[in-house]
């Protein structure tokens, strides 16, 4: 299972029409788009797909469309997750799980759970989960942190697979030197994959990939096989690029980027507002500038 998900797997936006309902038109284009481009696997409905504004029938309808509309027949991994450990486990027995090779848990939010409750809240998932299960570490967006020892104990369970791990450098390399070998380690910030790779991460799970498959694809699988000159090479090109996609939080500026290139819609949901004029403009200028469009 570990090998199906390395590489890129892009943490898909969710398109919306202007009157805000969920676009599978636009879906569709983007799945086409970016298996075309080269991602080894789709993210549904993670922080990227806007999850915590979309209902939980539109989650199950969004699911079917991307289990029915799979280009190439590419693993899936679902998000789900979230600060009620019951309505989790709920979830899990609610979801439609045929056909999704893993689940992606964020760590509760909100509530901050000590250490103890996070193994606890995690090990509860997995053995409630059909699945394989990959940790979800974001503590900018939870102020939650996984620490290294909770990361090493729940890779001990044998269907906690992974983790999906934004934080920092210095975590990746802890994690790296904590986790057994067998244990998936992937990038949650597309600026740190080149360096993440070098250190035995095994891909990342990309917001980028979005609207940038082939070139981040080209990337991230250089870094793997070793040959960072090139991959740096690329990485450099998007540094001052990432960062203008947050700078209206995310997915506004990815959005935006696919808007740009005609697969869908710019629009987001509530409380989140459609990119400025301004951000639009610079996302542009430097899309054309590093050639890529």
């Amino acid at each position: 299972m570990q090998n199906k998900l390395m590489g890129v797997g892009v943490a898909l936006i969710t398109p919306f029409k202007d009157n805000l309902e969920v676009d599978y038109d636009g879906l569709l284009k983007l799945l086409e788009f970016t298996a075309e481009g080269g991602v080894d696997y789709f993210v549904v409905q993670g922080t990227t797909g806007e999850s915590v504004t979309t209902t939980s029938k539109e989650k199950a309808e969004i699911l079917k469309f991307v289990k029915q509309n799979n280009p190439k027949k590419l693993p899936i991994v679902y998000g789900l997750g979230g600060n009620n450990t019951a309505s989790v486990l709920e979830n899990i027995t609610n979801t439609d799980l045929e056909g999704i090779d893993a689940i992606l848990s964020v760590t509760p939010y909100y509530n901050k759970p000590p250490q103890a409750g996070l193994v606890a809240h995690f090990t509860a998932i997995a053995d409630a989960s059909p699945v394989p299960v990959l940790l979800y570490n974001v503590p900018g967006r939870t102020v939650i942190h996984l620490q290294i020892p909770t990361v090493a104990k729940l890779a001990q369970h044998p269907n906690i697979i992974g983790i999906k791990d934004a934080s920092s450098i210095e975590n990746a390399q802890e994690l790296a030197r904590a986790c057994p070998e067998d244990f998936l380690l992937l990038s949650g910030d597309d600026n740190l994959v080149t360096t993440s790779a070098s250190i035995g991460f095994r891909g990342v799970i990309s917001v980028i990939a979005n609207a940038f498959p082939k070139e981040f694809g080209e990337m991230t699988w250089a870094a793997l096989k070793g040959d960072f000159e090139k991959a740096a090479e690329i990485q450099k090109k998007f540094i001052d690029f990432d960062t203008l996609l947050y700078a209206e939080s995310n997915p506004v500026g990815i959005k935006k980027c696919c808007e740009i290139k005609g697969i869908c819609s710019s629009e987001v949901r509530l409380p989140l507002i459609k990119a400025s004029a301004d951000l639009g403009s610079k996302l542009e200028s430097a899309m054309k500038n590093e050639g890529f469009i």
